[in-house]
């Protein structure tokens, strides 16, 4: 079986970090930027965007799906909220703090050989690799062991973004999880509006079931688009 994997993060508070962390995260942009607009965009961008660092941001969600099973599970975070564990549509969603998450992520994937992602080489691996480090979680395998399929020994790791985009040669714009599903006809759950930069939005507006099935959907989304590589490449 394949074990789908995918992550939700928010990041921190900017005025949570302390100034030497500021001004090392608008240095580059202060010195670049044409006019004072320009840096107030590049900057406002910036403090928006802490969630996409393990080092300023945390996990919120990691879910993973069973591709033989077609069942899977969502472990959130949901600080403060009387939320129960529940099943639906044979996703198991489950609240628990972060270096849980981890935990329980590690121990599934202890038992796996393949994993399957979008984009998971660039964000959602290299994250939860710092995450379990900065949390004191051993990680069980390495998912970014050799970028090419053919030099992953013991774990494989297939990033659909890469195998779709024949690891960077396709030039064509907007390599997305939606378009890549638009365009097969997959359900995707962008499609109902709601996309990854609306995680902070919903964490924040204490939405955390509602995070949850959005990763769920995700998970699906990218199922789906994992067997139909599959039935046309392999």
């Amino acid at each position: 079986m394949a074990l789908v994997f995918d992550i939700e993060t928010v990041g921190e508070s900017w005025d949570s970090l302390d100034e030497t962390s500021q001004e090392g995260l608008l240095r580059w942009t202060r010195e670049s930027a044409r006019d004072e607009e320009e840096y107030e965009q590049e900057a406002k961008q910036i403090k928006e965007g802490l969630g996409f660092s393990p080092l300023t941001g945390s996990i919120v969600a990691i879910g993973v799906y069973d591709t033989e099973k077609e069942k899977g599970a969502v472990y959130f975070s949901a600080p403060g909220a009387k939320i129960k564990a529940s099943e639906e549509d044979g996703i198991k969603y489950e609240p628990m703090e972060e270096k849980e998450m981890l935990e329980q992520f590690w121990k599934i994937a202890k038992v796996c050989s393949e994993f399957v992602s979008f984009n998971g080489r660039a964000f959602d691996a290299p994250f939860l690799a710092i995450r379990s480090m900065i949390l004191g979680v051993k990680p069980t395998k390495d998912l970014l062991e050799g970028r090419y399929l053919y030099q992953q020994r013991s774990c494989k790791h297939i990033d659909l973004m890469d195998q779709l985009t024949f690891y960077g040669a396709a030039r064509f714009r907007g390599k997305s999880l939606h378009l890549f599903c638009r365009a097969l006809g997959i359900k995707s759950p962008k499609a109902s509006g709601t996309t990854g930069d609306d995680v902070a939005a919903l964490y924040a507006a204490l939405k955390y079931l509602e995070l949850a099935r959005y990763n769920a959907g995700d998970l699906r989304a990218t199922a789906a688009l994992y067997q139909r590589w599959q039935e046309t490449f392999h």
